[in-house]
């Protein structure tokens, strides 16, 4: 046997036992259960409130994906100059209002005079809601609007900035004063953010998976060392690839839910591909047409 086998068979046998101790050592531990993901069939989510259907992020979309049937909404929130807290996903208010600039610099009464259905256009290409009064909607009203809802919060402002430095502080006190710890999923992308969230949630709220988290997920589940990885989030909201990585198969899908760790998908439109992640096991969908959702699991109960 050459020297060059002989240390390749060293390798190979160090690899395998630092594998067994591995396992003998660490063992899988589950997340805990929280209320707001206590149910037994997959959940519709309704992105923006359905923001093919209408006008994102407004009351007029918010309440029309309620009477479709959802069990709740996926939103975005970020914080004004007068640090309120409303429902909008971009940093700046020109792609959805009539109006300019970004939403940090302006106060919620500036905002409330924007037009927040100028840009939607319906499926006839007709500017339907322009002009109509759609207005900015905070997120207290929200909660009061819907007090049955699944809401799941995404704060998108960075933690860098001014905002971000806030945001988990006041969102975590408006959860508190409204009582809705048990019907709220909070996450980032900003996995810092769920984490200055959670020093004030202290696990009474269910977490989402930041960018980071859903690394190590999926690295572990394709390593042999899936075993060591021990989830800090309670549900895993992803999209169907990321890169050239697919993260919709059944066995990843198994994989986090052993872990009590149920996964939706972002942002599915077309009822084809809701079909194939539900066989594969996906708990929710996230999407931007409840109609075609609500539809589909009406069908299969």
């Amino acid at each position: 046997m050459g020297k060059k086998t002989k240390v390749a068979i060293a390798i190979a046998a160090a690899g395998a036992a630092a594998w067994a101790g591995s396992k003998a050592i660490s063992k899988p531990q589950k997340r805990e259960d929280k209320q707001a993901l206590q149910y037994d069939s997959p959940i519709i989510l309704a992105h923006r409130g359905g923001s093919l259907i209408a006008p994102e992020n407004t009351m007029v979309a918010f309440k029309n994906a309620a009477e479709l049937g959802v069990h709740g909404f996926e939103i975005d929130i970020r914080l004004t100059k007068d640090e309120e807290i409303i429902v909008f996903h971009d940093e700046y208010v020109d792609r959805t209002t009539d109006g300019a600039g970004r939403v940090a610099d302006m106060t919620l009464d500036e905002l409330k005079l924007l037009d927040f259905g100028y840009h939607f256009l319906n499926e006839q290409q007709e500017y339907a809601y322009r002009g109509q009064g759609e207005s900015v909607t905070t997120l207290r009203e929200l909660f009061e609007q819907f007090p049955q809802m699944l809401i799941n919060i995404d704060m998108k402002d960075s933690p860098e900035t001014y905002e971000g430095s806030l945001i988990p502080s006041k969102l975590w006190r408006l959860i508190e004063e409204m009582g809705a710890q048990h019907r709220v999923v909070v996450t980032s992308f900003f996995d810092e953010q769920i984490d200055r969230f959670n020093l004030y949630a202290q696990n009474n709220v269910a977490l989402g998976a930041g960018e980071n988290e859903v690394r190590k997920a999926y690295s572990a589940y394709t390593s042999q060392f899936g075993h060591l990885y021990h989830p800090r989030t309670d549900v895993m909201q992803i999209p169907v690839k990321s890169g050239v990585f697919p993260l919709d198969g059944a066995g990843f899908i198994h994989f986090l839910s052993k872990l009590n760790v149920p996964v939706h998908y972002w942002t599915i439109n077309d009822k084809e591909t809701m079909e194939r992640l539900l066989v594969a096991g996906a708990k929710g969908i996230i999407t931007d047409r409840p109609d075609i959702a609500v539809q589909l699991l009406a069908d299969k109960s």
